[in-house]
């Protein structure tokens, strides 16, 4: 038989059959069938797979690597630098980026560790666990009351919250609009209270009328705005 099957040529280069067919189905290796049907491979194939295996472990995708292919094969080597020498650029600097985020990503989950160890197991959760891992420097985003306080404060806010007649989102946080019922004044000390204990927030509040209160917070703590003021609609 003039040619390799599959499964011999599978045998030369280590590249299983399967593999070998969907080559062929994608257009990267050319195959020619005997007066059999058999799939048939001449002695270029075995250069072209290891060609092919080179490409993708420099993490090209199948599309270019097929686009390589033909100067690989018919042109001078020139050609083939000229195309693959950008490619390989891009796939350096997309390394390095992701290098860099999982990077940041290996400090924060061992910060979020060591912070877990600390922590004090009894009691309810404290919502500053959404802030695991954080750097020292973001370490204010964290509420100072203790359990039985926080419940207090929430009960307050809770108290006030369901007087509110609109809640829209704002830059960074979110706006809440009262009813007639609320009054400034507990409405005022209830959020200096807030911001004492959660210096994270930045709460102010516009006499109106309507009485309306803007409460935001720094990206990281998002999460911690609508967890106690509600998310906009």
């Amino acid at each position: 038989m003039d040619g390799l099957t599959v499964s011999q040529l599978a045998g030369r280069t280590g590249v299983p059959a399967s593999t070998v067919r969907f080559y062929e189905q994608e257009g990267l290796l050319p195959a020619r069938r005997s007066l059999a049907g058999y799939r048939l491979y001449d002695d270029v194939a075995v250069e072209r797979l290891a060609f092919i295996g080179t490409a993708k472990g420099l993490g090209l995708p199948l599309p270019e690597i097929r686009d390589l292919l033909e100067p690989w094969q018919h042109a001078q080597c020139a050609d083939v630098q000229e195309e693959l020498i950008p490619r390989l650029a891009g796939r350096l600097a997309e390394t390095r980026e992701r290098m860099g985020s999982l990077a940041a990503l290996q400090e924060r989950l061992t910060r979020a560790r060591a912070q877990l160890d600390a922590l004090d197991g009894d009691g309810p959760c404290d919502p500053s666990c959404a802030l695991l891992g954080l750097p020292e420097e973001d370490a204010a985003i964290a509420c100072t009351l203790d359990a039985a306080d926080r419940d207090t404060r929430l009960a307050q806010w809770r108290d006030l919250l369901a007087s509110i007649t609109a809640r829209a989102a704002v830059p960074g946080g979110v706006r809440l609009t009262f009813g007639p019922e609320v009054r400034p004044g507990p409405l005022a000390e209830l959020a200096a209270a807030e911001v004492d204990c959660c210096r994270f927030f930045a709460l102010t509040l516009h006499l109106g009328p309507p009485l309306v209160l803007e409460a935001t917070a720094p990206e990281d703590a998002l999460g911690l705005v609508h967890e106690l003021f509600g998310a906009p609609a």
